[in-house]
C-alpha cells in the first residue's frame, strides 16, 4: 500500500500531495471533523510491558561469583553505569510501538449540494384589503397589516431561494424581480400600501406577470434551481385585467409552475373602514366576495394547494404548509482523507534503538580492550 523507496520523507510528501489533490477535487467540500486514530490499536498493549522491563532491569542481580576469580577480571568500566542507553532504548521501543499501531490522521469532508426555488409572491392591494377582520392582540388590523409580517418571516426562512413580488389591483406590476437580497426585499414589503394602484382585482394579469418574471429569471439565473412556484394572495374575485384567471392558469400548467393560492380574510360581513376628509374613521359592514372556487381551481389545476386564511394564525399555517410542500432537499456526500503518521514514529524510534545499541556496545567494547591490555 505504501512505497518506502526514497525514505519516509517521500511517503510524507505523498501524503501531503494526496491531501492537496483531494482538497482540490472536493471543490465546495469543507472539513467537518478531524482526529487521530490507530488502525491497529492492540499494539499499544506492548506499552504495558515497558515499565516492567525497566523495573526488572533496575533490580537485576549483580555479578555472579560462580566463576573462579571473577572479581579479578570484572571491572566497573564494563558495567552499564550510564542511563542514556536505557532511556534511548525505552524511547525507541515506545515510538516503534506507536508506529506498529499505525496512527492515522483522518479528516472528514462533507460536500453539501443544495439548490433553491424561484418564488414569485403575488399580493392583492385592492381597497377590500382595508377590511379589519384580523386582530393584533385586541386591536383590529386590516388584511395587509396581518399579511406583511408573515411575508417577511416567509422570505427569511428561505435563504437559498430567489424571491420576487408582484402587486396588483386593477392592474399588475412587478414590485421586486427575483432576488437573493432579503434586506432590499423586506424594504419593498414595507412599502406596500393599499390603494397605491388602480381599483379592481386583476388576478389573471397578476399571475401572468409572475410567470413572465419566472421565465425571465430562468434565463439569467446562476446555478441549478429546483424549480419555481407562485404564491397568490387575494381577498376578492377577478373583475379586471386583460387575461382571465383560467387563461393564466393554463399558462402556469404548461410551464410546470405550481400556484399556491391563499384566500385572505373572513367570509360574510366584515368591518370596512372609511375615512372622512377630516381624517375621521368610520366603519360599514360589507360583504366579503372572495372567489374561493376559482382559487381552489387554480391551485388544483397547477399542482399547488389552496389555503383559507381566516385568521392570522391560519395565514402563518398556510406559509408553513407551502414551505413544507416546496422544501429544499440537501444532498450531501462524504469523503474521508487518511494520512499515515507511522513514519513519524518509526524512523525516530529506529534511530533511538540504534543509538541505544551503540551506547551500550561502546563502553563494553572499551572495557574488553582495557582487560586485554591489562
Amino acid at each position: 500500500m505504501f512505497r518506502f523507496s526514497g525514505g519516509y520523507f517521500v511517503l510524507a510528501a505523498e501524503n501531503r500531495a494526496k491531501e492537496q489533490l483531494l482538497r482540490t477535487l472536493s471543490g465546495s467540500r469543507s472539513p467537518v471533523k478531524t482526529g487521530i486514530v490507530f488502525h491497529d490499536p492492540w499494539w499499544l498493549l506492548v506499552l504495558l510491558a515497558v515499565p516492567a522491563a525497566v523495573w526488572l532491569r533496575h533490580w537485576r542481580g549483580f555479578t555472579v561469583w560462580l566463576v573462579p576469580f571473577a572479581a579479578a577480571w570484572h571491572r566497573e568500566s564494563a558495567k552499564d553505569s550510564k542511563p542514556w542507553p536505557v532511556w534511548a532504548a525505552v524511547g525507541g521501543l515506545v515510538l516503534l510501538t506507536f508506529a506498529l499501531a499505525r496512527p492515522q490522521r483522518k479528516e472528514e469532508l462533507r460536500e453539501v449540494r443544495q439548490a433553491g426555488y424561484d418564488i414569485m409572491l403575488v399580493v392583492d392591494l385592492s381597497p377590500s384589503m382595508h377590511a379589519e377582520d384580523y386582530k393584533k392582540g385586541t386591536t383590529p388590523i386590516n388584511r395587509l397589516q396581518a399579511l406583511r409580517p408573515l411575508l417577511n418571516a416567509f422570505i427569511e426562512r428561505r435563504p437559498n431561494d430567489r424571491i420576487g413580488m408582484v402587486v396588483f389591483s386593477g392592474r399588475a406590476y412587478t414590485l421586486a424581480p427575483l432576488t437573493f437580497d432579503r434586506a432590499w426585499l423586506a424594504r419593498q414589503i414595507d412599502r406596500l400600501k393599499i390603494g397605491m394602484l388602480e381599483d379592481g382585482t386583476a388576478i389573471g394579469d397578476a399571475l401572468a406577470v409572475a410567470l413572465l418574471r419566472i421565465e425571465q429569471g430562468a434565463k439569467s439565473r446562476g446555478g441549478q434551481r429546483d424549480g419555481a412556484f407562485v404564491v397568490l394572495m387575494t381577498d376578492g374575485a377577478s373583475n379586471a385585467g386583460l387575461l382571465t384567471p383560467m387563461e393564466s392558469t393554463e399558462l402556469a400548467k404548461e410551464r410546470g409552475v405550481p400556484v399556491y393560492t391563499m384566500a385572505i380574510g373572513t367570509t360574510g360581513l366584515v368591518n370596512m373602514p372609511y375615512f372622512s376628509p377630516t381624517g375621521e374613521k368610520t366603519y360599514q359592514r360589507e360583504l366579503s366576495d372572495t372567489d374561493e372556487l376559482t382559487l381552489l381551481w387554480i391551485a388544483t389545476r397547477t399542482g399547488g394547494k389552496f389555503f383559507r386564511a381566516v385568521k392570522q394564525g391560519t395565514i402563518e399555517g398556510a406559509f408553513q404548509g407551502i414551505a413544507q410542500a416546496q422544501k429544499i432537499e440537501f444532498r450531501s456526500s462524504r469523503m474521508i482523507i487518511t494520512a499515515e503518521l507511522f513514519p513519524w514514529f518509526a524512523v525516530p524510534g529506529a534511530v533511538l534503538m540504534v543509538t541505544a545499541a551503540g551506547l551500550a556496545w561502546w563502553p563494553r567494547r572499551s572495557g574488553v580492550r582495557g582487560l586485554e591490555m591489562a
